[in-house]
């Protein structure tokens, strides 16, 4: 289920359960909105709801709905207050929108450029070959197909990028074990880091308030942050807590957290109760997250604007050079006969 499909759905039947609305009725409702993928989902809720099942035991049998909701799902059921868990759950989710939007409309204006200044270098091509040019770019490319060898290079290098970021997210080969070693990049790794920290302490503040308890909470909060390497901490952290330790205690068992996080979390947690100490943590990281963003946005514009007057720059030496290079050539036999030889 995609972010903003769960934000609407859990908004939606959240607001229909506090008025009291009859649950298949309304389910019934969202059977007849969006894709076909959506509508069969809801389906197989109503049928379960009607057969008896509980409404997260048939989302946890589906891999459309993401597990965070199901597990709301469940907690609200067992506490009576399921329309307060989706609504909180619709809240969380357009959260994350709101800093997706963000962070994408930031480096909007610098990519436009970088695809100006590939669609002049692609012009320039195309004229070279239609009027007989010389190679001016020194590429070997002019015409039609030299703009599409162009542009299969430029695509090339774009996917080579994009596999890199999908492999990372899906763990390819593991490589999300050089996670520490991102960290440790300066300006971009620390804002990388304060994101996932913000991610992970507004869903274990979630699911503590929820009453969930601290062993999946802390699972769940680890599941959050889409990355195999907090993941792994996940039954450090139960050993710990069956151990009797303490909520910074089995954080710092899994290894995973910096230093700093961990004695935020050990003051909060003499501050007050579980829930509401991370809470007021979860607050303070949403701060950093939104300045993390900033920076990461702002790293990734220099970035696209240092490529793309990289290229042009390096393209207008390269047309000085050669037209310095024709007035010699030009100029040659004139020196020549000059100076006698």
């Amino acid at each position: 289920m995609k972010l903003s499909t769960a934000s609407k759905f859990t908004y939606r039947l959240g607001t229909a359960l506090r008025a009291g609305a009859d649950l298949v009725r309304s389910l019934q409702s969202e059977a007849d909105l969006g894709p076909a993928r959506h509508r069969a989902a809801m389906q197989k809720l109503i049928d379960g709801v009607k057969r008896g099942e509980s409404l997260s035991e048939v989302m946890r049998g589906d891999s459309y709905f993401p597990g965070l909701m199901a597990t709301m799902t469940r907690v609200g059921e067992e506490t009576g207050k399921l329309e307060r868990s989706l609504l909180t759950l619709s809240e969380h989710y357009q959260h994350q929108i709101d800093t997706r939007r963000w962070f994408l409309n930031s480096i909007t204006w610098p990519a436009l450029q970088l695809v100006g200044a590939i669609g002049v270098l692609s012009l320039l091509i195309l004229i070279m070959g239609m009027f007989d040019l010389p190679d001016l770019l020194g590429l070997g490319l002019k015409g039609g197909q030299g703009v599409l060898w162009f542009l299969f290079y430029v695509a090339f290098v774009l996917g080579i990028i994009g596999l890199t970021v999908w492999a990372y997210f899906r763990n390819i080969g593991g490589i999300q074990n050089v996670v520490p070693l991102v960290y440790k990049i300066p300006i971009v790794g620390p804002a990388v880091q304060t994101i996932t920290l913000a991610k992970f302490s507004w869903t274990l503040s979630l699911t503590l308030g929820a009453g969930i308890d601290p062993i999946r909470a802390i699972r769940l909060s680890l599941e959050s942050t889409d990355s195999d390497y907090y993941r792994s901490g996940a039954n450090d952290a139960e050993q710990a807590i069956r151990s009797g330790a303490t909520l910074s205690g089995a954080l710092e068992a899994t290894g995973v957290f910096p230093k700093d996080f961990l004695e935020r979390v050990d003051i909060a947690e003499h501050s007050g109760t579980d829930a509401e100490s991370i809470d007021y943590l979860t607050k303070e990281y949403e701060e950093r997250s939104k300045r993390a963003i900033k920076v990461i946005a702002g790293v990734f514009t220099v970035l696209i604007r240092l490529a793309v007057m990289g290229i042009l720059i390096f393209f207008i030496f390269r047309l000085f050079s050669i037209y310095i290079n024709a007035i010699n050539r030009a100029s040659d036999p004139i020196v020549r006969h000059r100076f006698g030889n």
